[in-house]
Formats: C-alpha cells, sequence, structure tokens
C-alpha cells in the first residue's frame, strides 16, 4: 500500500510542479474555444429551444479538456520513463501491476477533475449554468477521465518515441473527441453521419456528461453510462495484460 501511495504522490507531484503547462495552460485553451465559437457562432446556431450556443458549449469544452488532460497524464509520463530509459524499474519494484494501473489511472482522474473544475468555476464567472444532477455529471466525469487515463497508459507504453505519441494523439483521439458532439448536437447531422457517431465511445462521454447540467440528450445516459463502464473495462484488461507480460518494458 506504501508503494501504491508514493507512485500515486510522485504521478500527482509529476503534473503539479509544472501546473502552469498542465492546468493552466489547457484552461487558457479551452476558455479560448469558448471565447472563438461563442462569438462567431451564437446567433448562427440553435441548439436547444431554451439554451444557447454558448451555454450547450460549456460542458463540452470542459469534459474535451478533462479527456485531453487524463490521457496526456498517464501518456507523458509512461513515455518519458520510456525515453530515458527507467521504465525497467516498474518491473523491479515490490508494486503489482494492479497497483501500477490503479495509481496512474487515479492520477489522470485527478488531474482531468482539476482542469475541468477550473474551466467550469471561471465560466460561472461570465454565464449562468443549469446542473440539472451532480449524480450524473460527477459519474461521467470520472468514467470518461478514467477511460482516457487507461488508453493514455496503453499508448505511453507502445510509443517509442514522443513523435509516435503525439502522431496518436493528433490523428485518433483528438479526433474522435473533437467529432464526439462537443460542438454540436448529433440529431443535426444527416442519418450517416449519426449511425457514425453512435460509434464513437467519446460521443457517450460527451452526451452523458452534458445531460447531467440540461437533462438533454440524444441518447439514454443509462444507455451512455453502460456502453462507457463497458468499454472502460475492454480498456482496463488490455491495459492490465500489457503491464502483467511486460510488454515493451522488458527489452
Amino acid at each position: 500500500m506504501k508503494g501504491f501511495l508514493t507512485l500515486l504522490y510522485k504521478e500527482l507531484l509529476r503534473f503539479w510542479k509544472v501546473g502552469f503547462q498542465t492546468v493552466f495552460a489547457p484552461m487558457l485553451s479551452t476558455l479560448l474555444y469558448l471565447l472563438i465559437f461563442s462569438h462567431g457562432q451564437e446567433e448562427r446556431v440553435q441548439v436547444y429551444s431554451s439554451i444557447t450556443y454558448t451555454v450547450f458549449l460549456i460542458p463540452g469544452l470542459v469534459i474535451m479538456a478533462m479527456l485531453q488532460n487524463a490521457f496526456a497524464n498517464s501518456s507523458s509520463s509512461l513515455i518519458q520513463s520510456t525515453v530515458s530509459g527507467n521504465h525497467i524499474f516498474m518491473l523491479l519494484s515490490p508494486l503489482s501491476y494492479l497497483e501500477i494501473f490503479t495509481a496512474y489511472v487515479l492520477a489522470s482522474i485527478i488531474r482531468g477533475l482539476v482542469v475541468g473544475l477550473g474551466i467550469y468555476v471561471v465560466t460561472l464567472l461570465f454565464f449562468e449554468l443549469p446542473l440539472y444532477s451532480f449524480a450524473w455529471i460527477l459519474a461521467f466525469a470520472l468514467m470518461g477521465t478514467a477511460l482516457l487515463g487507461t488508453l493514455g497508459i496503453i499508448a505511453g507504453i507502445w510509443a517509442e518515441k514522443f513523435e509516435q505519441l503525439a502522431a496518436l494523439q493528433s490523428f485518433i483521439v483528438l479526433p474522435l473527441i473533437f467529432l464526439s458532439g462537443v460542438f454540436y448536437t448529433i440529431p443535426s447531422l444527416s442519418p450517416f453521419w449519426q449511425g457514425i457517431s453512435y460509434l464513437n465511445p467519446f460521443f457517450y462521454i460527451v452526451d452523458g456528461f452534458r445531460y447531467g447540467f440540461f437533462h438533454i440528450s440524444g441518447v439514454s445516459p443509462y444507455f451512455s453510462l453502460g456502453t462507457l463502464v463497458a468499454w472502460f473495462l475492454i480498456v482496463s484488461w488490455c491495459a492490465l495484460r500489457i503491464l502483467k507480460t511486460g510488454y515493451k518494458i522488458r527489452k
């Protein structure tokens, strides 16, 4: 237990010591997204009858920042260990692969929540945001950041260079997040693209998270949460298998 807490503390300290880069910079970039999109589309886009586009956009941007930072936390830590050559010490430590997995995922969740909470608090200074159910918001925030933190573990171990990790972020993770309904509603799409969107697991995170604010969703929040849990279990099994077998760690 002491080893697990030490690893968790190390991961938390790692991102907090460079908080301007890992916390405040994502907050600033997300608020710039809000400023640009709300200014350009506020009068042109109608999403729900009782909700302005800017207010609709805020939960999507909050969860988007949380997902990006959860993925970045675990993946960047592991790729740094790989490049510096000290990742082998994971196998020499008395920690079990389950403890290693849990520490990295928890640290990713905490970073995501810190960034998301910061953005939410700042937006409340300028906009009045409804809140239907804190329980739904928390459930999708936790499961979403846990899923991305787990994906970050897999990506961080798989990648051998920073360029490979950057390519994975740019061509897979980021497009999936952007095409998950952050900036638009799924019913506004054509039937073909709606079907494609339903195959994107990140859509269920955004849709369920937004439901906690507006009590409006594209699909049932229970179905979204169930789908998200299923994806998390599958990805977690893969990550645990990689850690247990020492894939790309034993060289």
